[in-house]
């Protein structure tokens, strides 16, 4: 099996811009095997910092998929009722320009490519509830416009965030699963086969909004019975006060094992947790988004730990598709 990573959260680059050292990072991903592509932030533009740099450093066999949470949490800085899912007309048709701007990033790495390499396209249904209003037919709206552009072969999947609730303070605090999918399978019943949207479910995020390693099982069951998993990445989280921070989307490596020599002691993904989410999927090897995005601390980490994090990491997966799929 191969898989998508999130490899800028574990860049050696967390602040500022040394070309050099993200070049080194990025020979090193290339040598490992089992990765089938990268989760690529789209802040804005094609690459944070040097769209030359990033076309001429990655690998011309990988896969992408887009991530836009990076770019909606730097907007949601500036303007709190930025969102696809904004109440606020204005915040809303932002958010719907900014998803224009990926459409067109998307079209310019195919093209650097030769080929339809972005296979998905992950948008996040900001804004934040406790600061701005928001709601399913404004998140509906934005879709129906985006669906009427052309994405290079993209599929639309909404990454799920952690939900506004009342018993804890929010990360993102966005639109309800259920709101969520209510959304997609409305749509979906009107779309052509290859415009189907889809879910991603993200292991940290479920939790941190549960506050149970179950949550996200149950996540990925819900979008399963809709009928629109399409994605599962692993992210960590915890609630002890480490370098990553208690209850903080921070990308937790998996729990320290036996088997995991380069985890985090207090991570709640361990090993049996992602084993336990890749059983609740129907047909795992088949997922459209699956991979992982692994946060490194120290910060000032050396590449060789950070691809051993990496590596480990991607191993537990391999372990459970040895394990029940003979792969």
């Amino acid at each position: 099996m191969k898989y998508y990573l999130g490899a800028y959260a574990a860049s050696p680059n967390h602040i500022g811009w040394e070309p050099e050292l993200e070049t080194a990072f990025y020979n090193e991903l290339k040598a490992l095997p089992d990765i089938k592509g990268l989760e690529h932030p789209f802040w804005g533009a094609l690459h944070q910092h040097d769209d030359n740099w990033f076309l001429a450093n990655i690998q011309p066999d990988w896969d992408y998929v887009f991530t836009c949470i990076p770019g909606i949490m730097n907007a949601l800085g500036q303007n709190p009722v930025f969102g696809l899912a904004s109440d606020d007309e204005a915040g809303r048709q932002a958010a719907v320009d900014f998803m224009q701007q990926a459409c067109a990033a998307i079209g310019k790495l195919n093209t650097h490519l030769g080929r339809a390499a972005v296979t998905a396209i992950q948008i996040q249904t900001a804004p934040a509830r406790h600061k701005a209003a928001s709601s399913k037919a404004a998140l509906q709206a934005s879709l129906e416009t985006m669906l009427q552009w052309d994405w290079h072969g993209a599929r639309i999947v909404i990454e799920h965030c952690d939900a506004y609730v009342d018993s804890h303070t929010p990360s993102k605090g966005f639109l309800a699963l259920g709101d969520e999918l209510e959304v997609l399978t409305q749509l979906n019943t009107q779309l052509r086969a290859e415009q189907q949207l889809g879910m991603v479910i993200n292991w940290g995020r479920s939790v941190f909004e549960t506050r149970r390693v179950e949550g996200a099982v149950e996540h990925i069951q819900a979008a399963q019975a809709a009928g629109v998993l399409s994605g599962l990445m692993f992210s960590g989280v915890s609630d002890q006060d480490s370098e990553y921070g208690a209850w903080r989307d921070s990308h937790q490596p998996p729990q320290q094992s036996a088997l995991v020599q380069h985890g985090e002691p207090g991570s709640w993904m361990t090993e049996q947790a992602m084993h336990n989410c890749l059983a609740a999927c129907d047909s795992p090897d088949t997922l459209l988004v699956l991979g992982a995005k692994i946060g490194i601390r120290p910060h000032s980490a050396a590449i060789a730990q950070r691809i051993g994090i990496v590596r480990d990491t991607l191993a537990i997966m391999d372990r459970y598709f040895s394990r029940y799929f003979n792969r």
